[in-house]
């Protein structure tokens, strides 16, 4: 099995360079030389390590109290955002991590700028924020439908090629302010091809549990496929950045995407080598206080 940052590096997205989605396999699942049920299994392990490392980590991040983590998820419909979500996410305290679902913008929000409704909801210091779907949407379903633009009632706006670098350079520009000021934005792509999706559309229309999943805008959607890739290659090519790098999750296969996400997380977390906070010599004698009180009144 490869180490873990190679793994890591190979769904980073380099900043600067060119990238091409079709250089990602979405079906990627390992060294095909080594049977799968054998990989499928040490992917399952090490998502249970990292899913255990990440409670106590996310432990230490919220009583540090001075970084926050912004998880950015972004895929085509039926990828498994909200499944990856949540098995990587199993083991969290809920008091410290918090997630945000953003569907079509309201009349207040389209009333201000296009990344209002997204910067009102970012985490704080010490949590994990989780946006399932993000201001990407603006750069990707907005460009896929130009007319979504002309809703937002920007003065003398042309939708074109400028318009679309614009968007760009303010995504870039408040990703850098937010990472100058301790917060660590991870941007999932999880990458799947229109085969794997139509059978999880398949999968969902023949379970009536799952019914309620299936919407009829996402085959109206499934139209424009060739056009949301184009979108996807083109945004991840302008905002993979040093400061917030893409990462290009294959998810053909839902149990390599879980695990990769979590030692991604897992990885992030590590690296600010966050520590519970210190005791003051002061806060010390209040506790050695509090103990002989407390054992006093057990005797």
């Amino acid at each position: 099995m490869e180490p873990a940052e190679e793994l890591i590096g190979r769904c980073r997205v380099p900043a600067g360079k060119k990238f091409r989605l079709e250089d990602h396999d979405p079906s990627w699942a390992g060294d095909p030389d080594v049977p799968k049920e054998e990989r499928k299994a040490f992917a399952k392990e090490s998502l249970s390590e990292d899913v255990s490392a990440l409670a106590e980590a996310q432990d230490r991040l919220y009583a540090s109290d001075t970084w926050s983590i912004l998880m950015i998820f972004q895929a085509m419909d039926a990828a498994g955002k909200d499944s990856t979500i949540k098995h990587v996410m199993s083991g969290v305290n809920p008091q410290g991590c918090q997630v945000y679902s953003f569907k079509h913008p309201s009349v207040e929000e389209l009333d201000h700028n296009f990344l209002w409704r997204y910067t009102r909801v970012l985490p704080e210091r010490g949590r994990i924020g989780i946006f399932n779907r993000s201001y990407y949407e603006e750069v990707l379903i907005v460009r896929v439908h130009p007319e979504l633009a002309q809703a937002e009632r920007l003065p003398e706006a042309k939708i074109n090629g400028k318009f679309w670098e614009s968007r760009f350079e303010d995504i870039n520009n408040l990703e850098r302010h937010l990472t100058r000021n301790g917060t660590v934005i991870l941007k999932f792509f999880l990458n799947i091809d229109k085969e794997e999706q139509s059978k999880r559309f398949l999968k969902r229309l023949n379970d009536p549990r799952k019914h309620w999943k299936f919407n009829p805008a996402d085959l109206t959607e499934r139209g424009y496929w060739d056009a949301y890739m184009d979108a996807y290659e083109q945004s991840i090519a302008a905002t993979s950045t040093k400061w917030a790098p893409w990462y290009v999750i294959p998810a053909n296969h839902k149990w390599v995407a879980r695990a990769l996400v979590a030692r991604i997380l897992v990885s992030a977390i590590d690296g600010l080598n966050v520590s519970y906070p210190e005791v003051t010599p002061a806060q010390q004698e209040s506790i050695e206080a509090a103990r002989k009180q407390l054992e006093a009144e057990g005797e």
